[in-house]
């Protein structure tokens, strides 16, 4: 069994690491983007960013004053307690990084000032080999979190359906999810299963291609149709409104076409750690592909 302290400790570090840090994968796609931006005002938003993330990781502190709410996502086998273990960290890392306390009572509003609540941190399980556990956080702000769209379709919409379900949305969020930003979406399943594929699809890192063929020919297609809209950086126009679409599906109700967005801003914060049963841990900003 992986000790319940080792969890906590873990997830002080991780929350640490996301809200510092960028992942490369990011930091790449915005130099690149900075690199072939011809409107001056665009790649000024975009270098800008890019020295705030750079200041960000050389000062530790966050790189947004939104710190987000505490998202987890769990896989892997034999761990005791880790739901109080992670709740643990969370309230160590509100104090410590620090994290801005941005969880509320849905109706009151009322703040308990630690990140906790009902449900919150939210820990997203799947299976997994019973040798290690994987923990990723993805602090999700509320300026792209707000523009989440879902949209049921009917089949007979199909694939135009939900190229047109995506564009809009983008194009109706405009300026609020602080592009650039990464688009994910999902496709299929039922209506709650399709928001956690799109927001599951963002953890994929922008230089990992899609396994299936057919979604990644749509994630290249919706990016070039995104990036042709002119909203640019910070909604200011230019060529770069968003790094990169992902994708991720599950099959369906005969009768349904569920599709759901899931925006995020440049800021796209995650971390992750590996622990092994014997106690050694591995960290990456990029997930474990």
């Amino acid at each position: 069994m992986i000790p319940p302290d080792l969890v906590e400790e873990v997830v002080v570090n991780i929350l640490r690491t996301a809200v510092t840090t960028l992942p490369s994968d990011v930091v790449s796609e915005l130099q690149k983007a900075e690199a072939e931006e011809s409107d001056e005002i665009a790649r000024t938003q975009i270098s800008t960013i890019l020295e705030n993330v750079r200041r960000a990781g050389e000062i530790a502190v966050p790189m947004c004053q939104d710190t987000g709410i505490p998202l987890f996502f769990v896989s892997g086998g034999c761990i005791s307690e880790i739901e109080d273990a992670i709740k643990r960290g969370v309230v160590r890392a509100t104090e410590e990084v620090p994290l801005r306390p941005n969880v509320v009572h849905p109706l009151t509003r009322r703040n308990a000032g630690n990140n906790l609540g009902i449900e919150m941190p939210h820990v997203n399980y799947s299976p997994g080999p019973r040798d290690y556990v994987d923990i990723t956080v993805m602090p999700k702000g509320a300026g792209s979190e707000n523009m989440s769209a879902l949209r049921m379709l009917v089949p007979s919409e199909g694939i135009r359906g939900v190229k047109s379900f995506v564009l809009d949305t983008v194009v109706s969020a405009g300026s609020r999810p602080c592009p650039p930003t990464i688009v994910g979406v999902g496709i299929g399943g039922s209506s709650d299963i399709a928001m956690t594929l799109a927001k599951k699809a963002l953890l994929r890192p922008l230089n990992v291609r899609n396994p299936h063929a057919e979604l990644q020919a749509l994630e290249e297609e919706l990016l070039a149709a995104i990036n042709q809209t002119g909203i640019g950086p910070m909604g200011l126009g230019g060529k770069t409104t968003s790094l990169g679409v992902r994708i991720d599906m599950a099959h369906c109700h005969t009768a349904s076409l569920p599709v759901a967005v899931n925006l995020q801003c440049w800021a796209a914060r995650k971390a992750s750690a590996r622990i092994f049963l014997d106690g050694r841990v591995t960290y990456s900003t990029e997930g474990f592909w």
